[in-house]
């Protein structure tokens, strides 16, 4: 996941010091690390070993106190309530919208990640009346060089990294 994408979950969102947040494939950890940096306490499920031990590592170099992690698969249940936020990077995000909803507060953001807008509107065409359909949409990212009289974007451009939809709990 991209500073841009990550950006626009916490803008979305309205995550905060006292948000708790779980996070389910975490690979690299790179959104968990970067999450707990503004959050009161971070969870974070992946059933792979190597993204596990990845994750470790990068929450041990930035000496990050706030994170679980847990070896745990999303599709069969969540242990934590109340959460403030879940977001999803998975292959078939859908298959986990009920875990979901039942773990998050009342007027709470599921962020599903998808690289593929098929992905997307799986998810859209199964959430049923549980939650509220906020939003998918692409971040794209452009920087310009600006130096005398040259004012030109640089390339390559970072483009589409993956759609986020926001739902929120009904």
């Amino acid at each position: 996941i991209s500073l841009k994408d990550i950006g626009a979950i916490i803008t979305e969102t309205g995550i905060n010091k006292e948000s708790k947040v779980l996070d389910a494939g975490s690979g690299s950890g790179a959104l968990s690390c970067y999450l707990a940096h503004i959050v009161k306490e971070v969870i974070t499920y992946d059933i792979e070993d190597t993204a596990i031990k990845i994750t470790k590592e990068n929450i041990k170099f930035l000496d990050l106190k706030n994170i679980k992690i847990k070896k745990k698969n999303i599709y069969k249940g969540i242990s934590e309530k109340n959460l403030d936020l879940i977001t999803l990077d998975l292959k078939e995000p859908w298959n986990a919208l009920s875990t979901a909803h039942k773990a998050l507060k009342k007027g709470a953001f599921l962020v599903i990640y998808t690289p593929q807008i098929t992905q997307a509107l799986s998810c859209i065409n199964k959430i049923k009346n549980k939650f509220i359909h906020i939003k998918t949409k692409e971040a794209a990212e452009r920087e310009w060089r600006l130096e005398g009289k040259i004012a030109k974007p640089i390339t390559p451009l970072i483009s589409h990294t993956g759609f986020l939809t926001f739902l929120r709990k009904v």
